[in-house]
């Protein structure tokens, strides 16, 4: 995730401002709601950090296999990162 803790909890106050004001949410309990919302946009920032741990976690298993077939590091990474997305459905 490239944003710090402190700015999703800010993002996730104005989220809930516009939409309140916009009348498309109301809420009784307002810190119970900025809570669940900043934890699912922190969950969501850090769905590709996620996906890029496992693709290392590949290519440490796969390492004689690169060499044997000449593939470097960032070609095999960007594949196995495309194929993880891919399968997940997730949008990067």
């Amino acid at each position: 995730m490239h944003l710090p803790r402190e700015y999703v909890g800010y993002m996730a106050r104005e989220v809930m401002k516009r939409l309140s004001v916009a009348g498309l949410i109301q809420y009784e309990e307002p810190d119970y709601v900025h809570e669940v919302m900043s934890q699912v946009m922190l969950d969501e920032l850090g769905v590709e950090d996620r996906i890029n741990d496992e693709a290392r976690k590949i290519l440490e298993q796969h390492g004689d296999q690169m060499k044997q077939y000449g593939a470097t590091y960032e070609e095999a990474f960007k594949a196995i990162k495309r194929q993880l997305v891919r399968d997940r459905k997730v949008i990067l």
